[in-house]
């Protein structure tokens, strides 16, 4: 279940909503003035995403003709972490 809370609750509840995402499992999306600031999952599900954007980023660098440069390789890295961000700030 994911929650919207805002910066004030978080700081009156914390270990609360800490203990809600460690044992329930539950997500939160903690907003300032009603915009979306940063988001509250458990370790695992952090990890999960990481790997699957390992994963995507080695299938894209694998779809590619030819061999990359280092440099190329770090470009294509930053731009992929790039768009990430932006996707999920709309």
């Amino acid at each position: 279940m994911t929650e919207k809370v805002s910066t004030l609750e978080v700081r009156q509840k914390l270990g609360d909503i800490l203990n809600r995402v460690a044992l329930r499992h539950d997500q939160f999306i903690i907003e300032r003035k009603g915009k979306p600031l940063a988001a509250m999952v458990p370790v695992e599900q952090f990890e999960q995403m990481q790997r699957a954007a390992r994963l995507h980023l080695l299938r894209v660098l694998d779809d590619q003709p030819g061999t990359l440069s280092q440099e190329e390789a770090d470009q294509l890295a930053d731009e992929a972490k790039h768009r990430t961000r932006k996707s999920k700030r709309k």
